[in-house]
């Protein structure tokens, strides 16, 4: 059963995977923007890279298969794939329900590759748009997951130290990001029966 530890005093959440049961509908974006530059993409390859920005994802395909996609043009693709979606998207029950009960308890945040916008919109699909203090996105830091950037910039807007906070996530890079960052990290996967 998922918990907050007794030591923890501020919460961040991973919102793809993890809040929001969105990544099928990310890989076929994924999948349906990148056939038309006739490029495998992996479902495996998908989840590995799971956590990572959507540029760093295209600059790491170009380098893989000698490609020149301009990552700008490729991940706004593939977001307007994923919002045609949007309304089909529903939060992780277990891990929303820690969201709804730790709301106004604990001060909460979440810390994700994703876009502005995107984020915004996934929240609002399940129903969770004024439950966060902060939102730490992709646009917000340089260094993405596995880099702890984004989770200590949910730490330092929070105003909490990084060994206080614990963190939920869905992905091996978002994992090690909070490992590195110091803190706490509930790899939901183990609790949810996930890849």
């Amino acid at each position: 059963m998922l918990t907050i530890y007794p030591e923890t005093k501020a919460i961040i959440f991973d919102l793809d995977g993890t809040l929001a049961d969105t990544m099928p509908q990310h890989y076929l974006a994924w999948k349906n923007t990148l056939d038309a530059y006739g490029v495998d993409f992996s479902e495996q390859m998908f989840y590995d890279l799971a956590g990572c920005s959507g540029l760093k994802i295209v600059e790491m395909l170009n380098q893989k298969y000698n490609k020149t996609m301009n990552p700008g043009i490729v991940d706004h693709d593939k977001e307007q794939y994923f919002l045609k979606s949007i309304a089909s998207i529903k939060p992780i029950q277990p891990v929303y329900d820690i969201a709804k009960n730790y709301h106004t308890k604990l001060p909460m945040s979440i810390g994700t590759g994703g876009i502005p916008d995107v984020v915004k919109q996934t929240l609002a699909a399940i129903n969770a748009t004024n439950m966060f203090d902060f939102i730490v996105t992709s646009k917000d830091v340089k260094n993405h997951k596995p880099a702890p950037d984004t989770f200590l910039l949910c730490a330092e807007r929070m105003g909490v130290l990084p060994a206080y906070c614990q963190v939920f996530e869905d992905a091996d890079l978002g994992v090690k990001a909070a490992k590195a960052a110091g803190m706490m990290v509930t790899d939901v996967r183990l609790y949810l029966n996930k890849r």
